[in-house]
């Protein structure tokens, strides 16, 4: 909802000087407000489904209390089964000043944008909401504590995308771990070994954790570790039968929604009977940055150690389908069988990539070939329609 904006201010930067005038600008309460109008309702719209469906809805902190029991807000529940669903937690940097930082969520929900902010870390968060208080018009500085932002993807795309926000006026400074936050007057300061940078706002965007710390899981004797609660591939806990997890509280998976709600009806499904184990295709992901980033199955670094597999790089960007709406930083790489012609991964970065990249989850889930694809007539001239000359 909030990014919408961005990208039309985005989209009409791009086209400024090629047949469009005027500078539109976000207006950062009104957008808020916007974004409260499809929210806020959200909550009690679900609980409101799930009462009429016949669900006894609880409000209140839980903690386990036995391998059978749960309470909540002092109340003791007796269980045959209990699915664990409890998300993530932003992950504890354990540097003075921490708790001077604003979460993703709080950012997600401020009334005013501080005219400057940095991200700490260089992960999916801080390049999401970099962008789009780089364009309501912030001072923006991501702190990563390595060279490896982004790490998850292909790093030449990854590189691609960088010079673009450094071109936008996002500064990003890598191999600089936060180890203080303090204040200076109205300011805070991010301190590193090299250097010290210095904002009305510091976002937390340095990773997530399962949130499992107070849920006191050891009373119910649930094994977990750093990624979550420790599931068989049925979601079902190693230690406790009766417990199951599901989404970012599981060590099994992703920590995507997609990836959460697949997990969710396996668990639903397992607890009414059902012998299902987690084993999803290749789960397509994307960073909402500016032009977005995305990829799907194998690497092109797995490729590169497989001679049965091949790479087929193209540059995009002067194609009619970017550069119709100013964009010229597009990349693709496509990882292919060299035999079968199954198409096996794909890299993708630049305008409609995000929603370009569930054609080849497509693919590679049923394991079309490139003949396949080819043989298709796409509807041109859109995005899509370039897969062919990229496989």
């Amino acid at each position: 909802m909030l990014l919408a904006a961005a990208e039309a201010v985005s989209r009409s930067a791009a086209l400024t000087g090629r047949g469009l005038t005027g500078a539109p600008s976000i207006d950062w309460p009104e957008l808020m407000r916007h974004k409260r109008s499809f929210t806020d309702p959200v909550p009690t719209a679900t609980e409101s489904w799930m009462r009429a469906s016949g669900i006894t809805v609880i409000n209140g902190r839980a903690r386990l209390s036995s391998r059978s029991s749960v309470q909540v807000s002092g109340v003791e529940y007796r269980f045959e089964d209990l699915a664990v669903a409890a998300g993530a937690t932003p992950v504890e940097l354990g540097i003075p000043g921490s708790d001077r930082m604003t979460t993703s969520e709080q950012f997600l929900d401020i009334d005013e944008l501080p005219d400057s902010v940095i991200f700490i870390g260089g992960g999916y968060v801080s390049f999401e909401l970099a962008w789009l208080a780089r364009r309501a018009g912030s001072e923006v500085t991501i702190v990563h504590r390595s060279t490896d932002v982004l790490r998850a993807f292909d790093p030449d795309l990854t590189s691609a995308l960088l010079a673009h926000y450094e071109s936008q006026g996002i500064r990003i400074v890598t191999d600089a771990p936060a180890i203080e936050i303090r204040e200076n007057r109205d300011l805070l300061e991010v301190v590193t070994p090299g250097a010290v940078f210095e904002a009305k706002m510091v976002v937390h965007g340095a990773g997530r954790a399962a949130a499992v710390s107070k849920l006191e899981l050891e009373r119910a004797d649930v094994a977990y570790g750093p990624q979550g609660i420790k599931v068989s591939r049925q979601l079902r806990s190693i230690t406790n039968p009766k417990v199951w997890a599901a989404g970012d509280v599981a060590d099994l998976g992703e920590p995507l929604t997609p990836v959460a709600s697949h997990q969710g009806s396996i668990v639903a499904d397992n607890i009414l009977g059902a012998d299902r184990d987690f084993d999803p295709p290749p789960v397509p992901t994307v960073v909402f940055s500016d032009p977005p980033l995305a990829s799907v199955g194998v690497t092109v670094r797995e490729a590169r150690s497989n001679a049965s597999h091949s790479v087929v790089e193209s540059d995009m960007g002067s194609w009619f389908t970017q550069a119709r709406i100013g964009n010229s930083i597009a990349l693709a790489r496509v990882i292919e069988d060299r035999e079968s012609g199954a198409i096996l991964g794909a890299h993708l970065l630049g305008i409609g990539a995000d929603e370009f990249i569930n054609l080849f989850a497509l693919a590679i889930g049923t394991g079309a070939t490139v003949q396949q694809v080819e043989a298709i007539l796409w509807a041109y001239p859109t995005v899509a329609s370039d897969i062919k000359y990229i496989v």
